[in-house]
């Protein structure tokens, strides 16, 4: 499998699902195949284990908004882990996109979970507030203006931390990714996308160039990215962020 330069971010390469008018069928397959897909390369079983379930209570709410949920899946299975462990969580999943509510919430509903077809900017709007927020596969979507945008959203909206988990663009992702799942997945945008989204996500050198005060980003295996926030390390005021960022802070993720 040939791999093309991975030396720049392919920040104009255009996922197939993106497109409005893409195969349905194939569509609803590839939000389908997220829950194996995440199962295997997102981190999140672990992440929850180690910075989310510690947190929690059997005794008081805790609340969780997922940014960018499109079908679902992540955020599905943090509701049910927490059930699993006996802890009370309600958790929060929005998606702009109309074709991506409409499969999310064509789905068994779960104690405690809500889907919404909103903005990270509506939610922001509304004085919303939250535990946790999150979000998985969504920052190689974004614009550098847009990138900042989420970031003064998701500290206006954190009562508690903040957790954004990406791809980490690399030769080993692209080529480990694309092997992967040559035998899978034929009949869903998975694997063409899946290899779009590594061309087009961040390193973590990138990101640090450009986080502000505050933010940290990790690596973790396998090719993994997660940016964490808290209001106690954050060390300038949300507002002058949010009068420094492009379009005052509001963002389409």
């Amino acid at each position: 499998m040939g791999i093309p330069s991975l030396r720049l971010r392919a920040s104009d390469a255009v996922e197939l699902m993106d497109d409005p008018d893409c195969d349905p069928e194939r569509l609803d397959r590839t939000y389908a195949n997220f829950r194996f897909v995440n199962a295997v390369v997102s981190g999140w079983r672990g992440i929850y284990r180690r910075e989310i379930r510690p947190e929690l209570s059997r005794m008081t709410e805790s609340t969780l908004l997922d940014i960018g949920s499109g079908g679902g899946d992540m955020a599905r299975a943090l509701a049910r882990w927490a059930a699993g462990d006996g802890l009370r969580l309600t958790v929060t999943a929005i998606d702009p996109d109309p074709r991506a509510h409409a499969y999310a919430t064509g789905l068994p509903p779960l104690p405690g979970l809500t889907f919404r077809r909103a903005l990270s900017s509506e939610l922001v709007a509304e004085g919303a507030r939250f535990d946790f927020v999150v979000s998985n596969h969504v920052l190689h979507h974004l614009s550098a203006a847009q990138l900042g945008g989420l970031l003064v959203d998701s500290e206006r909206l954190a009562a508690g931390r903040v957790l954004h988990g990406d791809i980490e663009r690399s030769r080993f992702a692209y080529l480990g990714f694309g092997l992967g799942t040559w035998p899978f997945f034929g009949r869903s945008f998975i694997r063409d996308d899946g290899l779009t989204s590594i061309r087009r996500s961040f390193t973590a050198a990138e990101l640090r160039a450009v986080l502000p005060r505050g933010w940290r980003v990790t690596q973790e295996r396998p090719s993994r990215l997660v940016l964490r926030w808290a209001p106690q390390s954050a060390s300038n005021s949300v507002e002058e962020r949010a009068a420094a960022a492009p379009g005052g802070g509001a963002t389409d993720a």
